[in-house]
């Protein structure tokens, strides 16, 4: 529904949330807590927000009510939401099954220990992006990675970083990540669109990382890495969905099948039952209950605050900053940093982003196709280097957990080597500037008579 009021107080409730979000992390960071920014749930922040937004409505109860359900209710979110728990729910039966420990050992077994480094960001990079998950890539990969580079004499620092940077990949490009589905729903385009036009902008950035880790990345001395046994048929689930989505496949066809293929593979091979393939669906649900419950509140919101002048009072204000599609590319990638800086959190950061930036392509005609690309690469670049992300958080704790020298790490002292993320964002940037992404883009053109349900000439052959 398209709104024509202008008022920036529209917008005190997105203020909100990130000031509780924010200044909780830093309350709980001045007191010394590890996962600082984590502590206070963003779930309860926005749902604080949403009850601000729904004191400024105007109305009955009822027509407030309807307003929130209007957004929340919509086609996007709730497809969202679908793919939500279907990604989840794969994720924990694949898991579950044993294929994650087999794609780890797979690739290591192939990795000569004189490129140790090297072949930890190549292998992270294709771990994230088969099962969605940065998270779940440091968390796999940091121990091995950690003992390697003492055993081996090599830079702690080096090592590391190349794990997160090859999860931080992987979760830009994955099929099943949660900020790609929250990018290209909140564009309404296509996940096989979006990751061609991101590949363009991430592969040469990772090529140019995995040099530099060949060359600088050089054990002093060669370390066994120890028992590498796997099977080679628990991959099967993860290579399936690649293949699948990127054949441009029907995504709720692509999880389902990954879902059962998986479940199948694990009771044939004995490492799950009946019973277990059940649960294992069950806790994928309600893994994702954070990112469910904050994707419903913010639709929800998104429309209150659209429907109050708060998107047309930013779009206004834009104007005197954008001056044309370029421009507006650059306040699209500043947008959702800024948002992922403030919230630590990249899905968070491209939700709460997600309708200013759908308004801002639309008004100066930025392939959404491209706005999507947009979103997930700097949320990415930016979850990946600040200090205080859950990210490097974790690849610290693990580390020094995992230390058997005995040392400490900190996550601000693996910045500096997230080369892949620093790097990312150059590419990032040159691509607004020399779009030798587009190649897509250029080949299929975005139709914005048709393709863009806010255009004026979509809602008048609607209406007929």
């Amino acid at each position: 529904m398209k709104y024509t009021k202008k008022s920036g107080i529209a917008l005190l409730p997105f203020l909100v949330f990130i000031v509780i979000y924010l200044g909780a992390g830093l309350i709980y960071q001045a007191k010394g807590e590890a996962m600082a920014f984590y502590m206070f749930p963003s779930v309860t922040a926005m749902f604080i927000a949403v009850l601000v937004a729904f004191f400024m409505d105007k109305g009955s109860i009822n027509e407030r009510f309807e307003t929130f359900a209007r957004g929340a209710a919509n086609v996007d979110v709730l497809t969202m939401l679908m793919i939500y728990l279907l990604a989840g729910a794969f994720a924990a039966v694949a898991s579950q099954m044993g294929a994650k420990d087999a794609t780890v050992n797979l690739g290591l077994s192939f990795v000569p220990p004189s490129l140790v480094a090297g072949g930890l960001f190549l292998i992270a990079a294709f771990f994230g992006t088969a099962t969605g998950t940065s998270m779940g890539t440091i968390s796999a990969l940091i121990p091995i990675a950690i003992g390697v580079a003492e055993k081996g004499g090599l830079s702690p620092t080096i090592v590391i970083a190349a794990v997160v940077g090859g999860g931080m990949f992987g979760d830009n490009l994955s099929m099943i990540s949660d900020t790609t589905i929250a990018a290209t729903r909140s564009q309404r385009v296509e996940m096989r669109d979006k990751f061609r036009v991101n590949f363009l902008i991430a592969l040469p950035a990772a090529i140019l990382t995995l040099v530099l880790l060949l060359v600088f990345g050089r054990p002093e001395t060669a370390a066994p890495i120890g028992d590498l046994s796997f099977s080679a048929v628990k991959i099967i689930p993860y290579l399936a969905v690649l293949i699948l989505a990127l054949c441009g496949m029907n995504v709720f066809l692509v999880l389902i099948i990954g879902i059962f293929s998986a479940g199948l593979i694990g009771m044939l091979t004995g490492s799950l039952d009946i019973s277990g393939f059940a649960q294992a669906i069950y806790d994928g649900f309600c893994g994702m209950n954070e990112v469910f419950f904050l994707t419903l509140f913010s639709g929800g919101m998104s429309e209150m605050i659209a429907k109050n002048g708060g998107i047309n009072w930013i779009l206004d204000k834009l104007r005197g900053v954008m001056k044309g599609n370029k421009s507006a590319q650059v306040g699209i990638a500043a947008l959702v940093s800024a948002c992922d800086c403030a919230t630590a959190n990249n899905t968070v950061a491209i939700i709460v982003a997600g309708d200013m930036a759908r308004e801002v392509s639309h008004t100066y005609r930025v392939d959404p196709r491209r706005t999507a690309s947009l979103l997930d690469v700097f949320s990415c670049v930016f979850q990946g280097v600040i200090p205080y992300g859950a990210q490097l958080v974790v690849a610290a704790s693990l580390a020094t957990q995992s230390s058997t020298l005995g040392r400490t790490f900190s996550a601000a002292s693996f910045v500096s080597g997230m080369w892949y993320c620093w790097i990312l964002a150059a590419f990032g940037l040159l691509s607004i500037f020399i779009p030798y992404a587009d190649g897509v883009i250029r080949k299929n053109p975005w139709n914005w008579e048709y393709d863009c349900p806010e255009s004026e000439v979509a809602a008048k052959k609607a209406a007929k």
